[in-house]
């Protein structure tokens, strides 16, 4: 099995999107650099631009993705978290469950009424 390169969040944290950065997200402790895919984005590059830089778990799992989307995440894959990321980025989602699921269901409000709901 090929060991695959280990990132730490704030790694992640420089790749935002910001002024020409590339963009990254984590999704269940994976690390993608999504920059090429933020055009083709069926929802649009704002939705991934939410979450540029930071964990996106939990908005990728609310919207509801089909198998056809989690299956395409294999093809941005670049590596995955440090183990000690992995732990504290668990913890720091557990305390903050409310406020992240109030602030990723916004902008999907805004783009399509009751689907953010």
């Amino acid at each position: 099995m090929v060991e695959s390169t280990r990132y730490h969040l704030n790694d992640v944290a420089r790749r935002n999107g910001k002024d020409g950065a590339d963009t990254w997200i984590v999704v269940h402790d994976m690390v993608y650099d999504v920059t090429k895919y933020k055009k083709e984005h069926p929802g649009g590059f704002e939705l991934i631009d939410e979450y540029a830089g930071q964990d996106a778990t939990s908005g990728f799992e609310d919207f509801g993705h089909s198998s056809e989307a989690k299956s395409m995440l294999k093809d941005f894959l670049v590596g995955e978290l440090v183990d000690e990321d992995k732990r504290a980025n668990r913890k720091n989602k557990n305390a903050n469950t409310n406020n992240t699921k109030t602030k990723g269901r916004s902008l999907l409000r805004r783009l399509c009424g009751s689907c953010g709901s």
